[in-house]
């Protein structure tokens, strides 16, 4: 893994590098905000050695520039180009241009594949890190199962249905989730996933199968670590064993579960192989780990600075370094259909032996796998790849060789296990106002519905000023 050395320069308001930094190569130019004000800023792309930083600089509150990649896979190679794919149906007209015009507006470039639905702004917990400032004091009311209808109802107009996942706040907090789910799959919907701390699904398995009789598919698990120091930094409390029990009751109930660990520099980034281990461990309940490299929302009074950070690639070289080439970088893919700097992925068949077999492979001599998709593919693609490969195998699959005969050999024996057996390594860098590319805004395909059933695309609806006050969430 590279790491990053006490003298990277801040994110915050500095003078631009000096002569004794790396030669800057301009990548390319684009937009984004300004972490104090969010006013619209050109933005550039610079290469230094083998980092790439965004830097911009506001009129009013100075220059700023952040880490965005840093090490192997080269940047070069990892970005692939990607056609457009305006949404078939927006609901918003371009006024004030991106990112104020989200619910989706005309300029946007990717079709939704997967929603967000905010049901709930209660939390038992109190991270220190969350997209919603969920666990605080709060009067807003959960909403209606009216309003989440008209949600519905929405998303079938803009081009649905697409994949749910059912969020908050903690959204295991309403004893009617199973309603909501069975609302949404009577109206058509067939993916639904629940991101919870799973806490309540630890000690109440009754619920969990409620869940799963409505309709669930998927439990996206926030799982940080495999010792409890972990959880005390990051969500204030000793929460591994409850941890383990939701898992063990998917097992039960034959739910899918995946992990999903927020990375922070200096707490958790050195647990990477250990969480991947203890993954594969509860396969094929376990469908995969989807890492989540820490971004910066909320109130700050000091900005983040680069050493605050971990990159895309350096989260797959301690994949790599970690699971001991278990898992290798070449693994890895670019995403097919949001931007590629947004996320990555690897498909692997768990093997009897415990080796991974990989389904897909980034190799910078070919140019096969860095083709653009066709318009509109890549999220069609994702929106059916997700719920396959994320949902639990059915009754009734075969595990072993090929069913209604005898076993072909090699091939045909993968083919089998694939079946059942997919684990998937994934990460997604959200972005936040020290960090926004407007490029990649508008290549966003996961949305949130807004209050007024607007579709605004994830790191629009999170984003914050460094004093916390934001365009979307609670607007």
């Amino acid at each position: 893994m590279n790491g990053c050395c006490g003298g990277q320069a801040s994110a915050a308001a500095v003078a631009p590098v000096n002569g004794s930094q790396p030669r800057a190569e301009l990548l390319a130019v684009t937009e984004s905000v300004c972490p104090e004000c969010l006013r619209r800023l050109p933005a550039r792309r610079v290469a230094r050695g083998e980092n790439v930083y965004l830097e911009k600089t506001c009129p009013q509150h100075g220059f700023f520039s952040t880490v965005i990649w840093r090490g192997e896979p080269a940047f070069d190679i990892w970005v692939r180009p990607k056609l457009p794919a305006s949404p078939s149906n927006p609901f918003t007209q371009v006024d004030q241009g991106c990112p104020f015009d989200c619910g989706l507006c005309p300029d946007h470039h990717q079709q939704p594949c997967c929603v967000l639905l905010d049901v709930t702004q209660r939390c038992d917990l109190a991270c220190s890190f969350c997209f919603a400032s969920a666990g605080r004091p709060t009067q807003a009311a959960d909403p209606c199962l009216d309003s989440i209808e008209g949600w519905y109802r929405r998303l079938l107009d803009a081009g649905g249905p697409f994949n749910i996942q059912l969020s908050g706040g903690e959204p295991c907090l309403r004893d009617d989730l199973p309603e909501i789910i069975a609302l949404g799959k009577s109206l058509g919907f067939t993916f639904f996933q629940v991101n919870t701390n799973g806490l309540r699904l630890a000690r109440d398995p009754a619920y969990l199968k409620k869940l799963k009789e409505a309709g669930l598919c998927t439990v996206f698990l926030q799982f940080d670590g495999t010792n409890d120091e972990i959880y005390r930094q990051l969500r204030g409390a000793k929460l591994y064993s409850q941890k383990l029990r939701a898992i063990e009751n998917c097992a039960r109930l034959g739910l899918g579960a995946v992990l999903v660990p927020t990375l922070v520099p200096g707490v958790n980034t050195q647990n990477i192989g250990e969480i991947i281990r203890l993954g594969l461990e509860y396969a094929p309940t376990v469908r995969g780990v989807h890492f989540q490299p820490v971004s910066y929302l909320g109130r700050y009074p000091q900005a983040p600075s680069d050493c605050d950070r971990i990159t895309i690639p350096e989260v797959i070289c301690a994949i790599e370094d970690q699971t001991h080439q278990l898992v290798r970088r070449e693994n890895f893919r670019p995403p097919g259909g949001e931007n590629a700097l947004c996320s990555f992925h690897a498909n692997f068949v768990n093997m009897p032996d415990g080796t991974l077999i990989p389904l897909t492979h980034h190799d910078s001599d070919r140019n096969d796998c860095c083709q653009p998709e066709r318009a509109g593919e890549g999220s069609v693609k994702s929106r059916l790849q997700t719920a396959r490969q994320w949902s639990a195998p059915q009754a009734g699959e075969e595990t072993g060789s090929v069913a209604n005969g005898g076993s072909l050999g090699g091939w045909d024996d993968l083919l089998a296990r694939a079946r059942t057996h997919l684990f998937a390594i994934s990460g997604m860098a959200f972005q936040d106002a020290w960090n926004l590319d407007l490029e990649r805004l508008r290549d966003c395909y996961i949305m949130h519905v807004s209050h007024t059933g607007g579709l605004v695309p994830f790191c629009a609806y999170n984003l914050t000023d460094r004093q916390g006050r934001t365009l979307y969430r609670g607007a």
